[in-house]
């Protein structure tokens, strides 16, 4: 699986929960969080022959979460009878009763798909032993707590409890701390301000009518061969985007909450193996997925929460590598932009292209301070003052 060493979060997480203490461990995107407690739950269950029914449940926030999960599961445990098996909503039920009526070691699930099955009574998690909540952040934003609620109290009080994060806010850790007992505390990097040192910020600002426009000439500039993750504030934004990126023969594929489970695993595939250069998505995108080579994030539109930055910009540089995070600021998004700057202490990079036509901001009521910088003269043309001016 392209693992030559542990990475920080593997190598101080992985002795505690084979020691069987509960952990609380927290760590920035990239960082081998999900192997972290996938190794160990593997060697458990293989030192242990007796098959009653599924031992570990691992509950993710979304589909494309727990079907990592599942993946790694799969992959590491290739050579042992252990058994895996993701369920989660957005397909059809039979496939899950049949495998969960095989019998399966460990299960990798979205809360509502879970509690469904375990309220009809086709799964029974009474021989549970590890509790794994992965991106418990994510899981308090979307509002999962009553059904976190809910699992738990399905499942037998004596337990290994582990909580994986990319961050730990004040919530997030009252209940991971609810949860836990005596808890071992895993923290690597800085929680939200931490992202991995490889990546390359730039801003630039533009009036939203030509973030378009800025685009296809950002992307005409990388050239053929580079991975674009592009994220947009909403789902209908992403399916014009990917059209219009289509229409200028770039091939996009889209993925959004209003796509069926197998558009979105399709859309993920093609742009895992290169069939099309760009992913267009929604925040669905900005947690756990572990693609390689993604070699740029763009922020079509700003989030609002400033820690979604962050978890974006994650999907490059992941592993210690290298990439580019670029972001499209409309004059209204800049106080988001400085939210993001807050939190990672340093302000990031404006780029004006210097054969760039910008137009003036037209916005009633804009949030932004000041104009523009425009350019005032050609490309190449001397003179002093650092060639822009404000209008």
């Amino acid at each position: 699986m392209g693992y030559l060493r542990p990475t920080p979060v593997q190598e101080q997480a992985i002795p505690p929960i084979l020691e069987g203490k509960d952990v609380i461990a927290s760590a920035q995107t990239g960082t081998g969080k999900t192997a972290a407690f996938v190794l160990p739950i593997l060697n458990r269950l293989l030192a242990s022959t007796r098959r009653r029914g599924p031992r570990a449940l691992i509950v993710a926030p979304t589909r494309e979460l727990a079907q990592q999960s599942a993946d790694h599961i799969e992959m590491l445990s290739k050579h042992t009878q252990v058994r895996g098996v993701a369920i989660y909503g957005g397909v059809a039920f039979p496939p899950q009763i049949r495998a969960l009526t095989a019998g399966v070691d460990v299960i990798s699930a979205t809360p509502g798909r879970l509690l469904d099955h375990a309220q009809s009574g086709r799964l029974k998690l009474l021989e549970i032993e590890i509790f794994v909540l992965d991106e418990a952040d994510r899981m308090m934003d979307m509002g999962f707590l009553p059904d976190v609620r809910r699992i738990l109290s399905l499942l037998p009080i004596q337990r290994q409890n582990l909580i994986f994060s990319a961050t730990l806010p004040p919530e997030t850790l009252r209940m991971s701390e609810q949860i836990c007992k005596n808890p071992v505390r895993v923290q690597v990097g800085a929680g939200t301000t931490s992202v991995p040192a490889g990546i390359r910020h730039a801003v630039y600002p533009v009036i939203h009518e030509q973030k378009l426009e800025l685009l296809l000439r950002l992307m005409r500039d990388m050239g053929a061969g580079k991975s674009v993750l592009l994220f947009t504030r909403t789902k209908d934004r992403a399916d014009r985007i990917a059209e219009s990126l289509g229409k200028a023969g770039i091939r996009a594929a889209v993925m959004h909450g209003d796509r069926s489970q197998s558009e979105r695993v399709a859309a993920l595939e093609s742009f895992r193996r290169g069939a099309h250069q760009v992913l267009v998505a929604t925040d669905i995108a900005a947690r756990g997925l572990d693609i390689e080579d993604i070699s740029h994030v763009i922020n079509y539109d700003i989030p609002e929460e400033p820690e979604n930055y962050i978890h974006r910009i994650g999907r490059t540089g992941r592993a210690e590598a290298e990439g580019d995070a670029f972001t499209l600021m409309a004059p209204e998004e800049e106080p988001w932009i400085t939210a993001v700057e807050r939190i990672l202490n340093h302000r990031l990079p404006r780029v004006l292209l210097p054969d760039f036509t910008y137009k003036k901001s037209t916005v009633a009521g804009s949030y932004h301070p000041r104009p523009f910088y425009i350019p005032t003269r050609r490309p190449g043309q001397r003179g002093r003052g650092g060639g822009m001016r404000r209008r």
